[in-house]
């Protein structure tokens, strides 16, 4: 069983520019739909995804992403 994740996707965007999910997908090399879907906690990311999507906004991929069973932290 897999544990879901919580993700700050959308937040980062409005923090960088109001930047579209298209924007950040075409950044990422990802689909708009499947950033949609990530957004909405419907798709966990593989690992190699999470790192672009954090390099994108200059963050860690933790800083992204969280276990939705232990929250952020901080």
């Amino acid at each position: 069983m897999t544990t879901p994740l919580t993700n700050q996707l959308r937040r980062l965007r409005f923090e960088h520019g109001e930047m579209t999910q298209q924007q950040l997908a075409e950044a990422a090399g990802a689909t708009r739909q499947t950033i949609i879907a990530i957004e909405a906690g419907k798709y966990a990311p593989s690992l190699e995804l999470a790192f672009r999507l954090a390099r994108v906004f200059g963050v860690r991929v933790d800083d992204v992403f969280q276990d939705a069973g232990q929250g952020k932290g901080r």
